[in-house]
Parts: structure tokens; C-alpha cells; sequence
């Protein structure tokens, strides 16, 4: 909030504390959405993006460029934007879900169900691509990554709000997490309902993805590599401890970032492109060290 500050006190707070809170609320969004989906898919190197979050997002803004043409995209009310496509993902992750889990135990089906649908997503941005007008298709790659850096002050409350509600009701559920991660079978012999549970929190687990990905773009290894360090940090299984640490750890690795992009490398990469970079080497590590059960 102050490093390297000048000027105008009435300014400079403002504007990076709704930065600081824009940070912090995709950090947390990201973050529960992972530890949850991790939980209930038992499986520690899956992420929500594995459902096909960001190339749905990819295809919708290379859509919106091929429609509206760049400076329509570029003119397009950021409110009534973010609700389109935070409707559109959540609307996609709800149908997924009613066609495909049937039952909890059809979760390895909806997640390639979900690798099938990223796949598909992929090929249609691909193909419009190729369609687009040449000159515009800086705007479709600009719209590809992740952006912190101009996040919308009326967006980021709606966000912040959205994601608040979540947190407050998952950690409600922790008890009913801790319970879920023992497995389907020792689940209902502990009295838990784990079809209707494993619904609710994928429908939480879709707010959250929808809502993040809509307010700054997609990121796909972030939660991945904000899990490793919790699990690494914290050692306990209870949801009580690991919601609210990788909330914190996630925070602290994205603020942490921006602050070096913004100070140490005077901006001269993306910080999207960093944290990608040692997610997706975190992801290696993960798959090439896992122990065998």
C-alpha cells in the first residue's frame, strides 16, 4: 500500500487498496475453488480448469471480437460483460453437471467429460481465429491472459461479495468436506447425504471459478500450485484450517508477485505468465513424484 508511494495520499490509497482488494478476492476465489474440487475428486493435481473454465472464456471473447468487431468489444459496458460471462460459465458448469453427475460416482466421467469440452472450446476459438480480422486479433490475444492490473472498482465489490458469501458458507461445510474427503462409502456410513453435498459444492466450486475467471481472465495452474504449497505448509486434512490457509497463501503469492512485477521488473513481463510458469512446474513435479498408494 505505500512501498515506493508519491504524491497525492488521497489518491494513491484508494486506487491501490481497490487493486489490493481485486487481488485478494481472485487469490481467495481460486483458491477454495481448487481445495474443494480436490477434495471431491480425491485427487491432488486436478483443478476446476480441468473442466473447460478458461477455453469457454477464451471462446467467448474471441466470439465477442468476431461479432462486435474490435472497438465494439473494446466499448462494451464492463458490467453487463462480466454478468454475461459470468452466467454463461456458471449456466455451462450447472448443465454439466445435471447431464453428467447423475451420482457421485460418475465424477471421473464428468471430468473427462469436462477434457472433452476444453478440447472442443479450444478448436472453435482456433477455428475463429482464423476468421477474425487480422488487426483484431490483438485484442482476442490481450483478452487470452490474465489481467491485474486494470480490474474494474464496480466489479471487484460484486466480486468480493460473491466470493465472501461462499467462504462464509463453505466453511460451514467443513465438517461435511472433511467427512467427503474419506471417500463416498465412509461418507454415507457417517451419515452424510454425499450425492445431494457433492452438488451443492460443485455449484459453489462453479460461482467461484465463473466469477474469478469473468473479473481478470483465466488462470489455470495458479490453484494448483496454491494447493501444493497449503498441503505443504498446513499438514492436516481438516477444512477448517486448509480453507482459510490457502486463502492466505494464496493472497500472499499474488500480491507478493504483482508487488515484484510492479517494483523489481518495472512491468516488464506479465505476472499471469510467471505464476502459469511455476504452476505448470509444480504440476510436473506433482505427477512425476507422486507416490504410488
Amino acid at each position: 500500500m505505500t512501498l515506493g508511494a508519491r504524491g497525492n495520499w488521497d489518491f494513491v490509497l484508494p486506487f491501490r487498496g481497490m487493486k489490493l482488494l481485486a487481488l485478494v478476492t481472485i487469490a481467495t476465489a481460486v483458491a477454495l475453488s481448487t481445495m474443494v474440487f480436490q477434495t471431491l475428486t480425491a485427487n491432488r493435481i486436478l483443478t476446476p480448469s480441468i473442466m473447460g473454465f478458461d477455453a469457454l472464456y477464451l471462446m467467448l471473447q474471441t466470439g465477442l471480437v468476431f461479432f462486435l468487431g474490435g472497438f465494439g468489444f473494446a466499448t462494451l459496458d464492463p458490467t453487463l460483460k462480466f454478468i454475461l460471462e459470468t452466467a454463461l460459465m456458471l449456466t455451462a458448469a450447472l448443465l454439466l453437471f445435471g447431464a453428467v453427475l447423475r451420482n457421485a460416482a460418475d465424477l471421473s466421467r464428468m471430468v473427462l467429460t469436462g477434457l472433452i469440452l476444453g478440447v472442443l472450446f479450444r478448436s472453435l476459438t482456433a477455428l475463429i481465429n482464423r476468421l477474425i480480422d487480422p488487426s483484431e486479433f490483438s485484442v482476442v490475444q490481450q483478452a487470452s491472459f490474465a489481467r491485474f492490473n486494470a480490474v474494474n472498482a464496480d466489479l471487484t465489490w460484486i466480486a468480493t461479495g460473491i466470493t465472501l458469501a461462499v467462504f462464509l458458507w463453505l466453511m460451514r461445510q467443513h465438517r461435511a468436506l472433511d467427512v467427503i474427503s474419506l471417500g463416498r462409502e465412509a461418507a454415507i456410513n457417517l451419515g452424510v447425504d454425499h450425492d445431494r453435498a457433492t452438488k451443492r459444492l460443485l455449484v459453489a466450486v462453479a460461482l467461484l471459478v465463473s466469477v474469478s475467471t469473468a473479473l481478470v481472465g483465466p488462470i489455470v495452474f495458479f490453484g494448483l500450485l496454491v494447493s501444493a504449497l497449503t498441503h505443504r505448509l498446513i499438514g492436516t486434512w481438516r477444512h477448517a484450517a486448509l480453507l482459510p490457509a490457502s486463502a492466505l497463501t494464496a493472497a500472499t503469492v499474488l500480491v507478493a508477485s504483482q508487488t515484484l512485477f510492479e517494483r523489481a521488473l518495472r512491468l516488464q513481463t506479465s505476472v499471469s505468465v510467471v505464476i502459469e510458469a511455476l504452476g505448470g512446474l509444480v504440476f510436473l513435479f506433482l505427477i512425476l513424484h507422486r507416490r504410488p498408494r
